[in-house]
């Protein structure tokens, strides 16, 4: 019997679907198990810190900072509210035209 085996391989698989992933998630998981179960009370300690940390840390990665991609309004929006006018000037109402 004649085989083809190259048609069967496929070629490099990538290092997460390896066995040494699966070790490193191992030993991983069992670290952090140790980790948090011997130092429950430092991380608990930090835990309102990391959580007033995240505030800035989600505004910078979520939101991108500001003015990078447009005011988030819609193109005709800016026609729609009228002139721009400086600041300090105001339009009379009618009240006080007559």
């Amino acid at each position: 019997m004649n085989h083809d085996h190259a048609s069967l391989d496929t070629g490099p698989t990538g290092f997460w679907r390896s066995r040494y992933a699966v070790g490193l998630l191992f030993f991983g998981a069992v670290s952090a198990y140790f980790l948090l179960s011997e130092h429950r009370a430092h991380f608990l300690g930090a835990l309102p810190f990391l959580l007033l940390l995240s505030c800035p840390l989600m505004h910078v990665f979520m939101h991108h900072g500001h003015g990078g991609h447009g005011s988030g309004h819609a193109p005709g929006d800016r026609a729609e509210m009228g002139p721009l006018k400086p600041m300090g000037s105001r339009t009379p109402t009618t009240e006080e035209r007559s």
